[in-house]
């Protein structure tokens, strides 16, 4: 078996930060969203992945590289537009042909993984079997709509949902979904869509398997749900001190700090992990943060946050929470006079004001 990790998308939900980085690498309780999904993938047992890259493929090939970090062999595949992901099926068949494959979004975080999910396919070999969690908000998702253990319809993103059980955004299939994608024709948004073609195959009487999940998932594509799996992720961290912390300071909780760090006068009420050579100085880092590499925060208080490598915060009179702060970013007060706001913000940028 193969897999097929998708990171050709955009990213658009998540701008400015995904101006100016892969989406799939945007951290989660400071390690990239994909590597999380790397892991999965081999614990499955699973070590030939195809990753379908796109405007991002630089940085995605350096942050990976041939996947031997995590005993994998990785292979590239060029998507010249994202246009849909049963395209990039289309596209990778001359890489997949021949074996059965799990096709894995690359910025989903499923905190139990898929093992579970790839020896249930291995033991009742369906045609197709894809990962269904129950949501309160499936118009937001690929849905599913079951008869007697079987699925029987499959709609996107629909306005009046048949079922509460959405596409998680993970799928294995067998040889025949090549059939299926080359008979698609772009939906309304443009793209081949993959529910479109798993609706073929139940339409030609293939045999399309349901696995639903007990445990949580997040489609980290927004910033709401990346807070969220930034938090859940830091609930499982355990304490660890590697970095200098001065006798002022005061570590209460569940804090992870890396080597290098320091934390001077400054009080961490975990759960939060903070970078390598991260510098806190007379400072509140309340729970559910993680500050990455090389960043410095002073006289400033950040909560419920995350704050990308290399940037900076420094004498901000209020505390800073529900914020993803990327790289190389400035956040300071100035004493200049008279007092005014200055803003250079990118397409899409969020700012409150108080």
């Amino acid at each position: 078996m193969k897999a097929l990790v998708l990171c050709g998308g955009m990213g658009t939900r998540l701008r400015p930060i995904t101006h100016t980085m892969a989406k799939q690498l945007v951290p989660i309780a400071n390690k990239p969203v994909l590597f999380y999904g790397l892991e999965a993938i081999r614990d499955a047992g699973i070590d030939d992945v195809g990753i379908v890259v796109g405007d991002t493929r630089k940085e995605i090939t350096e942050a990976v590289g041939d996947g031997s970090r995590w005993g994998i062999n990785v292979t590239y595949i060029h998507q010249e537009e994202p246009l849909g992901l049963a395209h990039a099926v289309l596209i990778s068949m001359d890489y997949l042909m021949g074996d059965n494959f799990v096709m894995y979004l690359g910025d989903n975080l499923i905190k139990d993984g898929i093992k579970g999910f790839v020896e249930s396919f291995e033991k009742t070999r369906p045609n197709c079997e894809i990962l269904l969690a129950r949501v309160v908000n499936p118009e937001r998702f690929g849905v599913a709509e079951l008869q007697d253990g079987r699925v029987i319809r499959l709609v996107e993103k629909p306005d009046v949902p048949l079922s509460d059980l959405a596409l998680v955004g993970v799928y294995l299939f067998d040889e025949n979904i090549f059939d299926a994608v080359k008979e698609l024709k772009p939906s309304w948004r443009g793209e081949l869509e993959i529910t479109d073609a798993i609706q073929w195959l139940v339409d030609h009487g293939l045999r399309v398997e349901p696995h639903v999940i007990d445990g949580w998932w997040k489609d980290t594509g927004r910033l709401e749900d990346m807070l969220e799996a930034n938090s859940i992720m830091l609930e499982t961290i355990k304490p660890d001190i590697k970095g200098h912390v001065d006798s002022l300071s005061k570590i209460e909780g569940k804090v992870r700090i890396e080597e290098g760090a320091e934390i001077i006068e400054s009080t961490i009420r975990g759960p939060v992990v903070i970078g390598e050579r991260t510098r806190i100085v007379n400072s509140f880092i309340g729970p559910y943060t993680s500050i990455y590499f090389g960043v410095e925060i002073i006289d400033s208080e950040v909560e419920h946050s995350i704050v990308l490598e290399c940037s900076k915060i420094a004498g901000v009179p209020v505390r800073i929470e529900g914020s993803l702060i990327g790289q190389n970013v400035e956040v300071i007060r100035s004493p200049l006079k008279p007092a005014a706001y200055r803003f250079m913000l990118g397409d899409n940028s969020r700012v409150g004001i108080i």
